[in-house]
């Protein structure tokens, strides 16, 4: 599992950083190597909307002329990001997937990526989503779909999959996403990388486009390490007064210990909802995942989520949130939705008033479930998702065999969902393979407590050679 592509591009974000600021390696050097892997697999993956070469190149050479007057530069000097095309970016167009927007050019920068900016990090360009983030897959009628690295006949997952696969890909060091319901954290397992979703009010979700989900949605990094996420999560923490989900605390540290020795961290292993509908083979690869976790000393337990399916059940009401940005383009430019998102937008407008109080109501009771959790261990350990990435054609005839079943692509999201209804932080790290495809173990943690999810994910990482596989590129021709 390993590639023939530019040594560079592979850098992650942590040794990238360390080479620029010790003169090794220059930022126009890391951004030619990035975009000559995007030259090379572009054609094949349909990772990005917009590409940004040349504003990226001439990024890169104010960077260098930075380090050579001797500038203060800030912590991702120089460092080549993507950015998901429904993230708002000043001067840029930013489609969110869609033909309704495909126009759209916003005046500023959502506070996330003005936040990576300013630190130094480099816009490689726009990348790829299920149209306005409303699917799991990335397949995308108006921009095309983009494909899984691991195998181009399968999805990436989504709705950040352009993110997630060019990441996996070395077509960008690391890369912005949303999710609201899982779209950082699925195509971050499925493509074989990380994906962070803080906990919710950590990070502005202010610029993040007409997914209308304030109750649901994050802007989180994609990255090929652990260290690479707490890295970008620290730059982009912080408090923005024009975002009334946002919350005032303190930004995590931007540096991982290097300790490895999980001795008194409790890990639970649910008994309810997260195992009862993973295929065999995937649970298989997380169980042994999370014994490796006891194996460096953490104390594992299985815990209840007493009524958890049946609150689950109960929260789908609050995706009516989403027609408050859609309710004009559905009387105007119905036309102008695929065929998908037309339907799950119309689906929701038979939601009721009352239904979305339910829904809350399920919402305080589930957290209630998980604070009684918190008294027991310090973190969840389970799949990120419940199968490897499906084919195309699979997601696309709701086909996605789960034990020999077949489900709609909408099963990849039973795993996910549950941390964007409580806000709780969860990560995705690599954790093996089934039939040559990557395998995500999700960790769960208490609100605010990213520390400790970084602890236990860093450690596993530190102690497993998964995220140092790389897709066998070298197969992929443009003509694939």
């Amino acid at each position: 599992m390993t590639a023939n592509g530019n040594d560079l591009a592979w850098l992650t974000i942590t040794e990238a950083c360390s080479l620029v600021a010790r003169r090794l390696v220059s930022p126009v050097e890391l951004t030619r190597a990035v975009l000559d892997q995007i030259d090379r697999l572009e054609p094949t993956l349909n990772c990005f909307i917009t590409r940004l070469d040349d504003q990226a190149l001439a990024a890169a050479e104010t960077a260098e002329a930075a380090l050579a007057s001797g500038g203060e530069v800030g912590p991702l000097h120089g460092i080549p990001i993507a950015v998901k095309d429904n993230i708002e970016t000043a001067e840029i167009r930013s489609t969110a997937g869609s033909k309704i927007l495909a126009g759209y050019v916003p005046r500023e920068d959502a506070p996330a990526w003005a936040r990576l900016k300013a630190a130094g990090a480099i816009m490689l360009g726009k990348t790829n989503l299920h149209e306005f983030g409303f699917g799991t897959t990335t397949i995308n009628p108006h921009y095309g779909s983009t494909r899984n690295p691991w195998n181009p006949d399968h999805v990436p997952g989504g709705s950040s999959g352009g993110s997630a696969a060019a990441v996996s890909a070395g077509m960008a060091m690391g890369a912005l996403g949303t999710d609201a319901g899982g779209s950082v954290r699925i195509p971050g397992a499925l493509c074989g990388v990380v994906g962070l979703k803080q906990t919710q009010g950590r990070v502005p979700i202010r610029g993040a486009m007409r997914g209308g989900n304030p109750t649901r949605d994050h802007i989180g990094p994609i990255t090929r390490t652990v260290g690479d996420a707490a890295l970008l999560l620290a730059v982009m923490s912080g408090h923005d007064p024009r975002d009334p989900t946002s919350r005032d605390v303190a930004a995590p540290p931007e540096t991982l210990s290097a300790e490895t020795n999980l001795r008194g961290l409790r890990v639970g292993v649910p008994l309810d909802y997260y195992f009862a509908f993973v295929d065999a083979p995937v649970e298989a690869a997380v169980r042994t995942a999370i014994g490796h976790l006891g194996e460096l000393g953490a104390e594992v337990h299985e815990v209840r989520l007493p009524d958890h399916d049946i609150l689950m059940d109960g929260l789908d009401a609050i995706r009516a949130e989403a027609l408050v940005d859609h309710e004009h383009w559905l009387r105007t430019r119905l036309e102008d939705y695929g065929e998908e998102t037309q339907v799950r937008l119309l689906a929701l407008q038979f939601i009721l008033a009352n239904d979305h109080a339910k829904a809350l109501r399920a919402r305080r009771l589930l957290l209630e479930r998980y604070a009684a959790v918190w008294r027991e261990v310090d973190l969840l350990a389970a799949p990120t998702v419940a199968v490897p990435a499906p084919t195309i054609a699979a997601a696309q005839s709701s086909a996605v065999m789960v034990n020999r079943k077949p489900y709609s692509a909408g099963t990849l999201s039973q795993l996910t969902r549950p941390s964007n209804y409580t806000g709780l932080p969860a990560i995705s790290v690599p954790c093996g393979f089934v039939d040559e495809l990557p395998v995500g173990l999700m960790l769960v943690g208490r609100p605010f407590d990213e520390q400790t999810l970084f602890r236990a994910a860093n450690a596993y990482e530190q102690t497993t050679t998964w995220h140092q596989q790389r897709p066998p590129l070298s197969t992929v021709s443009p003509s694939a």
